[in-house]
């Protein structure tokens, strides 16, 4: 009995190290847990539970014993909050939502992940809105939205700072960054963003000198807010043209990584001159490009993007804008120093590095180094300082896309590929991985890890593992 009234007693302890994982990526957008995380699990092996959660990509959020994520179940889309120590049903509440925004064949209409201040959890969904909830499943205040024009669905989940809500939303046309009140969801700012496209990373804020600064990635642009109103700080130029990752920071040094297709140099895609090609190709000479008007290639395949308002057409406007995009992206990680005003593409880049870039998982700084992971199961490090590469494109024999950002623990790196092989590598100059483990299930979303506790969502399901020696009786 004193053996197992001990082993209870280091559970609740346990407990208390860190119980909240609030937005995507964990305290801060760091990544980074602050207690420890398993090394050993699997399908039944320190498995806590295991429950099935239906459809979607967002990734766990956690406050005290409560964990919440949406879902989109039976052509709906829920909030759900569930107990974290059993995995078990607290309640749910389904969006408002008349109809379903369009989605990648990756994506889903549930894929930012929800944010909470310990008080409220706050939830976005292209097809609505945002709305908020407190901790009972009370709808405190709900705040509509125009549905993004994209094809490929909204992504970019909302962040939670002091009193203030913060959802980017940038599409093809009319892209705004927006910041509510909290409690009651009154519109504190909102910046409008015309030169931004389509983009999919969430914003991150970079605490530094006694200043928060929010750093928001986009097409082409990199840029920094004033988070009390909304105005621009800084703007850097030449990241990839579309943004799928989200940034990171230590105090000195800010890290962004951004990659696409066509933006590699040797590999850039190029558009004909518009007078040129509209003239050989525009049959019904009505000023506009078709779909069928136009010569197979890497711009037709993209024709959805080259049109902005979705219209089925493409206009001599639509069709330069894109091809000056193409000109200016640029594939990188890239550091960049503090206290930056203006244009800083030159006065504040530090370090960059150009090969083995991630396309969507963010990169991870922790214990002053910078990770990444590329698709396939590629990965890098670098000294965060100077950019040396640690090592870089090491196999982790674990092949497939990396959609789920690595998070960090207790000198452990859990770098997840959508096949559902998790690799745990060592942090560290040398590259070693700890161990691999196989779920095989489809995962995209990033794992929440709390109080020693990883919890992975894959298709359908969401698991939670800890790693704890049984009490002997």
């Amino acid at each position: 009995m004193l053996s197992l009234v001990c082993w209870a007693s280091s559970t609740l302890n346990t407990l208390a190290v860190d119980s909240t994982w609030p937005q995507f990526r964990g305290p801060g957008g760091t990544a980074t847990a602050l207690g420890s995380g398993p090394l050993v699990f699997g399908n039944g092996t320190n498995q806590l539970w295991r429950v099935e959660v239906g459809a979607g990509n967002s990734s766990p959020c956690i406050s005290g014993g409560l964990l919440f994520l949406t879902t989109h179940q039976s052509n709906r889309l829920w909030t759900v909050c569930l107990n974290r120590e059993d995995g078990k049903e607290v309640w749910r509440n389904a969006a408002p939502v008349e109809k379903l925004e369009p989605t990648h064949t990756l994506g889903s209409p549930a894929t930012a992940s929800p944010a909470t201040d310990g008080e409220r959890v706050y939830v976005y969904f292209g097809s609505f809105g945002l709305l908020a909830y407190d901790f009972k499943g009370h709808e405190i205040w709900r705040k509509p939205l125009p549905p993004p024009v994209v094809e490929f669905g909204a992504s970019a989940s909302p962040i939670v700072r002091g009193k203030m809500l913060v959802q980017v939303c940038d599409q093809d046309t009319g892209s705004f960054l927006i910041a509510l009140n909290t409690r009651n969801g009154d519109t504190i700012w909102r910046r409008e963003r015309p030169e931004f496209r389509r983009s999919f990373a969430t914003p991150y804020v970079w605490v530094h000198g006694g200043i928060d600064e929010l750093i928001v990635p986009g097409s082409i642009w990199l840029k920094s807010y004033n988070l009390s109103d909304g105005s621009e700080r800084w703007s850097f130029s030449g990241t990839s043209r579309v943004a799928c990752s989200s940034p990171t920071a230590s105090e000195l040094m800010l890290f962004s990584a951004s990659w696409n297709v066509g933006g590699d140099e040797g590999a850039r895609i190029t558009m004909p001159d518009w007078d040129e090609y509209a003239k050989a190709h525009d049959r019904d000479v009505d000023g506009r490009l078709t779909l069928s008007e136009m010569d197979p290639g890497p711009v037709r395949e993209r024709f959805t993007q080259v049109d902005l308002n979705k219209d089925g057409f493409v206009t001599a406007v639509e069709w330069k804008n894109m091809a000056e995009m193409f000109l200016k992206a640029g594939n990188a990680l890239i550091a960049l120093k503090p206290d930056g005003e203006g244009d800083i593409t030159t006065s504040h880049l530090a370090w960059r590095s150009t090969r083995s870039l991630p396309y969507v998982a963010s990169p991870i700084y922790y214990s002053n180094q910078v990770y990444t992971v590329k698709n396939g199961g590629l990965a890098s490090a670098y000294d965060s300082t100077t950019g040396n590469v640690l090592f870089q494109d090491e196999r982790l024999n674990a092949a497939g896309d990396y959609l789920a950002s690595p998070i960090a623990a207790d000198g452990k790196i859990y770098l997840i590929s959508d096949r559902g092989r998790i690799t745990i590598m060592a942090a560290g100059a040398q590259f070693k991985i700890l161990t691999q483990i196989d779920l095989q299930e489809t995962i995209h979303a990033t794992p929440a890890l709390v109080d020693n506790t990883l919890y992975v969502r894959s298709a359908t399901h969401l698991t939670a593992f800890r790693e704890f020696s049984p009490p002997n009786f």
